[in-house]
This record gives structure tokens, C-alpha cells and sequence, in this order.
């Protein structure tokens, strides 16, 4: 029997190799003649690089920028070679992080991300990956943009700070010493946001809180990003701003499309680049999940897109994730041929938090007692 062993991470607990290897070590103890296969994966945000990496035999670097509060941090990326072309993978949580964020939204801004960017430029890199989950800002990508060489301008010509209360009083772009190497990049951002940048259902209104956008604030930040957009737009020749995607990252999408970037799904490259296709080809059962499952899961998540493929492949999908919303449960089970998850009637939450790789081992133990029940050697393939 051979079992794929592919989640995304149980985040703020475990990545998602820690994650794939407490789930094997339970499998083995109950079912030592098992082969598994431990395949991290990720959606775009948090982890994407380190799972990559993990695959690609790619190179970490480090570079010193600016974070969102504007002070220096190392900040990690990767550099991945195929056919003798340099990919860069860069990580928006790895430079404008919620975590780190400890100055007011109002300030914060994405123009480490941008150089970043800039010192691959230097190193010749032209093509790029982009994860945009876990971003603090909401500048519009503003930041990102000054650090490759666009300069905002108030009315008097004075030079502003590519945040939300800078673009307060932002009266013009000025687009002429843009870094013309860009021209010749293929950027690929990493979203399942399809949101626009402005509006009802853009960046400030559907994310802005939880980046500590307060209510007070959301009117003027949209406004002011709006404002951005009506003057980047039209250097663009077309409205980038409510193409689907731009509200990413608190606009970061909005920026890097507005460059020229595509916006993909990112659990998809991830699974892409891991050949979690060919992987199927020769396993009889995926074991995939997430810190917690519940209605978002069904809307393009890691694990809804990995159990697609494996249906594609005819192999049956089990979901083990640390928590499973019941209202949801029901609709996951049309996707999962079973759906476990590590707190329950016997673990608490906080049981599950104190120990997360111990819990998930037995819960993987008890995922695999059941499979050795439901399983039929002559049936290696979900029919």
C-alpha cells in the first residue's frame, strides 16, 4: 500500500514537512508495511518558499530590507534552476508579515518587498514567483512601486511615503525612471484572491481588518488607494485596478499586475511545481489537510485542490486537518472519502496546541487503522 502524505501547514503550529511527518510516523505505527511519501504544499502564502525549497533542491538566500514598519530585517528567498533558468521565489510573509507588524496600518508599507525584487534584478534573475498570503499592508503595492523607481509626488512636487497616509495627499506619479528591466520579466503572483483593489469587495473592505484597518479609517484608505489607481491605471492604458486579483496582499497583487505580472492560483503551482500528478500515479491514497477546515477549504484551498487532482488520478482523498468546522463538514465529506481531524470528543483545542506534532501522530495512527479496514488490494484505485 502506498500512501501520499500531502498537506499545506497547520499554521502558527506546524510547517508543512513537520506537518506531512507526524502524520507518516502515526501511519507506520500502524501499518509498518506501508510505503509513504511525505510531499509538503502550500497555497501561495506562508511556507511556499520553504516547501520549494524542500522540492526543488533550491538555494536559500538572504537579503537585508525593509519590513512594513520600515526597519532592516534578513528576509529569506529562494532561488530555483530548471533547464538552466534562474526562477526566484519570493515571499510577501517574509518581509511585510502580520507578525511583525508593531507601527499602525496607516504607516505600513510594502517597499521592502520591492527591493527585494530589485536586488534579484541585480543578480539577473527575470523570472519570478510571488506569494502574496500574510501580508500587514494596505498601500496599494504603492511601496513596491517607489522602491523600483516610481516617485509619488504631493501638489508642490514633494516626494511622499508610499503608504495610506501618504497617498493621503499623493497628487501624481511620476513612472519615468521605472526600472526598465522589468520589461523583460515574467512574473507569476501566487493568490487565490480574486478580489478587486477598491471598492465593496476590494482589499481595504474584505482584508483591511484584519491588518488592523480600523472602521473609522477604511472610507479615507479606500479613497486614497483608489486615487493611486486612477493615476496608475492610465499610465497602464487600462483598468488593472478591477481586474480580479488586485486587492491581493492589500493591493500587492494590484502593483506587481500593473508590472505585468499573471496571477495564478497558488495551490496550483505549488502542486505544479511539486509533480503532485505524477506523484498520484503511483499511490493508492492521499492524505492531505490544514490547521482548519471549514467553508473557505471548499473555495480553492490547498486541500480541496490537491483532493481534485487525486480524483483526477482515481485515487481516494482522506482530509486530516487539526480542526474541522461542523457546519462544514457535510460538504467536505462530497470532496474527501474521509475527514478526520485532531481535536474531538477526546482531544481539546488546547490539548492539541501544547503538542501538536504528538497529536497529530496518533491522530495519523488512527487515520490509518482506518484505511486498513476500508482497504482492498484489488482495488488500488478509487473507482
Amino acid at each position: 500500500m502506498k500512501i501520499l502524505i500531502a498537506p499545506d501547514s497547520f499554521k502558527g503550529t506546524l510547517s508543512a514537512l513537520a506537518a506531512a511527518r507526524a502524520i507518516e510516523a502515526g501511519i507506520q505505527r500502524a501499518l509498518p508495511d506501508a510505503i509513504t511519501q511525505c510531499l509538503p504544499l502550500a497555497d501561495g502564502g506562508e511556507g511556499t518558499l520553504d516547501v520549494l525549497l524542500f522540492a526543488t533542491q533550491g538555494e536559500r538566500k538572504t537579503a537585508q530590507v525593509s519590513d512594513a514598519n520600515g526597519d532592516l530585517i534578513e528576509a529569506s528567498y529562494g532561488l530555483l534552476t530548471e533547464a538552466h533558468e534562474t526562477t526566484a521565489v519570493l515571499e510577501a510573509a517574509q518581509v511585510v508579515s502580520l507578525a511583525q507588524a508593531r507601527i499602525d496600518v496607516a504607516e505600513r508599507t510594502t517597499r521592502g518587498l520591492g527591493e527585494l525584487l530589485r536586488l534579484c534584478l541585480d543578480q539577473g534573475v527575470r523570472r519570478f514567483l510571488i506569494g502574496l498570503g500574510g501580508s500587514s499592508t494596505n498601500d496599494g503595492g504603492a511601496g513596491l512601486l517607489v522602491a523600483l523607481g516610481v516617485r509619488l509626488l504631493d501638489a508642490a512636487g514633494n516626494t511622499i511615503e508610499p503608504s495610506p497616509n501618504g497617498l493621503m495627499v499623493l497628487d501624481r506619479i511620476d513612472f519615468a525612471v521605472l526600472d526598465a528591466r522589468l520589461a523583460a520579466c515574467d512574473i507569476t503572483v501566487l493568490t487565490d484572491v480574486d478580489h478587486p483593489l477598491c471598492g465593496p469587495a476590494g482589499a481595504t473592505a474584505v482584508f483591511g481588518p484584519q491588518k488592523g484597518v480600523q472602521a473609522a479609517q477604511a472610507a479615507a484608505f479606500d479613497a486614497a488607494i483608489a486615487h493611486l489607481a486612477r493615476l496608475c491605471d492610465a499610465w497602464a492604458g487600462c483598468a488593472v485596478s478591477q481586474q480580479a486579483g488586485a486587492g491581493a496582499a492589500g493591493g500587492l497583487g494590484y502593483a506587481l499586475m500593473l508590472l505585468g505580472a499573471k496571477r495564478r492560483p497558488g495551490a496550483e503551482v505549488v502542486c505544479e511545481w511539486m509533480q503532485l500528478d505524477a506523484r498520484l500515479r503511483d499511490a493508492d491514497w492521499l492524505i492531505t489537510g490544514e490547521g482548519k477546515s471549514d467553508a473557505q477549504t471548499l473555495h480553492g484551498k490547498l486541500p480541496l485542490v490537491a483532493a481534485n487532482h487525486a480524483q483526477a488520478a482515481r485515487v481516494p482523498a482522506i482530509l486530516l486537518s487539526g480542526v474541522i468546522e461542523a457546519e462544514s463538514r457535510v460538504l467536505l465529506e462530497q470532496k474527501f472519502l474521509g475527514c478526520f481531524s485532531v481535536v474531538s470528543e477526546e482531544v481539546t483545542l488546547e490539548e492539541a496546541l501544547c503538542d501538536p506534532a504528538r497529536r497529530l501522530t496518533e491522530r495519523g495512527e488512527s487515520v490509518a487503522n482506518w484505511i486498513s479496514r476500508s482497504y482492498s488490494s484489488n482495488e488500488s484505485k478509487a473507482e
